[in-house]
């Protein structure tokens, strides 16, 4: 029997689990395996260098998936900032109706989406954002913990409490960012109040997923020590993986009076991307969660999906058995 949640009725999946929009990684190939796998797929609107690359991604999509998809579009700040209406008007002109936002104030954006009958998952990091969200119309929120990749916020608050402060005090139905890798997360979060899970480092170490083979086999490698925080003093943290270059940065901003000028050159996208495309993890920066420690093979994502429909769904099962007449508690 499926899991059935606010989730995958509002967005018609089969299992209530997300794959993040992450930069480099979201193309098609890898959304439309975690679609027929179950899931939603989400492409990664700048990974494409302009609206009308995404429009063909979202054609080679299609082709390889009849289940429903989404765009992830991020708004960063940025001294020339990307064509972000001209990659949202693409999209639905294309057929699209699901989208994560994510970063800068995406009101504009959000209004475009609802006036074209479209669902929105916001992504945030703090109860108060998330707050603003919902004030802004979005269908759903996302709620990323301390222990994401990317940016995680400046509060550092781990899922435990902010999940459950969410679940308290947010109006409409939210998924859980942060950590989640199996079947175990999934059941946990979903006990926490949210309609599912986003994941991202997870999918990055799938057979589907567009990056390396080495880099996959460093993150079945590594652990949940091997992250690493960057961009603290300049108030834009980051966690990313731990190597030589993030730890360059690391000891740059601990010497005090760091600018963005004086890493700029470490923590260019064109190196990052280079690490997905070359395979050496001490090449540029990366980003990876602290759910690495959990991630132990390389599946497909069907496999991966399915295992953890199951084992949510046998957890899900134990805990209930856990409530039992009195009288039986005290056998």
């Amino acid at each position: 029997m499926p899991i059935v949640t606010s989730l995958t009725k509002t967005l018609g999946i089969r299992i209530p689990v997300v794959q993040g929009g992450m930069q480099w990684v979201g193309v098609p190939r890898l959304v439309a395996a975690v679609s027929n796998a179950g899931g939603l797929g989400v492409l990664t609107a700048l990974t494409q260098p302009n609206p009308e690359a995404l429009r063909t991604a979202i054609r080679e999509t299609r082709k390889l998936t009849e289940k429903p998809f989404g765009v992830n579009i991020t708004l960063l700040p940025s001294i020339n900032p990307p064509d972000y209406a001209g990659y949202a008007q693409v999209a639905v002109e294309e057929g699209v109706r699901i989208f994560e936002t994510a970063g800068n104030n995406p009101k504009k954006l959000v209004e475009y989406f609802k006036a074209n009958g479209c669902k929105v998952i916001h992504k945030c990091t703090t109860v108060r954002h998330a707050k603003a969200g919902a004030r802004m119309g979005v269908d759903m929120l996302s709620i990323d913990g301390f222990e994401c990749a990317g940016h995680p916020g400046e509060e550092d608050i781990g899922g435990l409490v902010l999940l459950a402060r969410a679940a308290s005090e947010l109006s409409i139905p939210f998924i859980a960012s942060g950590g989640i890798v199996n079947g175990r997360g999934l059941a946990a979060v979903l006990a926490l109040g949210a309609a599912g899970a986003n994941m991202g480092t997870r999918f990055m170490c799938t057979v589907e997923s567009p990056i390396h083979q080495n880099i996959k086999e460093k993150i079945v490698a590594s652990s949940e020590q091997d992250t690493v925080h960057i961009f603290r003093t300049l108030h834009n943290t980051a966690r990313v993986f731990k190597n030589k270059v993030s730890q360059e940065v690391v000891a740059i901003e601990r010497r005090g009076g760091a600018k963005f000028e004086d890493v700029r050159e470490l923590v260019s996208g064109a190196r990052g991307r280079q690490v997905y495309e070359l395979g050496d993890p001490d090449y540029g920066i990366w980003t990876a969660g602290i759910g690495m420690g959990l991630i132990q093979d390389i599946p497909t994502c069907k496999d991966l999906l399915a295992t953890i429909e199951r084992d949510a769904e046998e957890i899900i099962a134990g805990l209930g058995r856990m409530v039992v007449p009195e009288r039986q508690a005290k056998l």
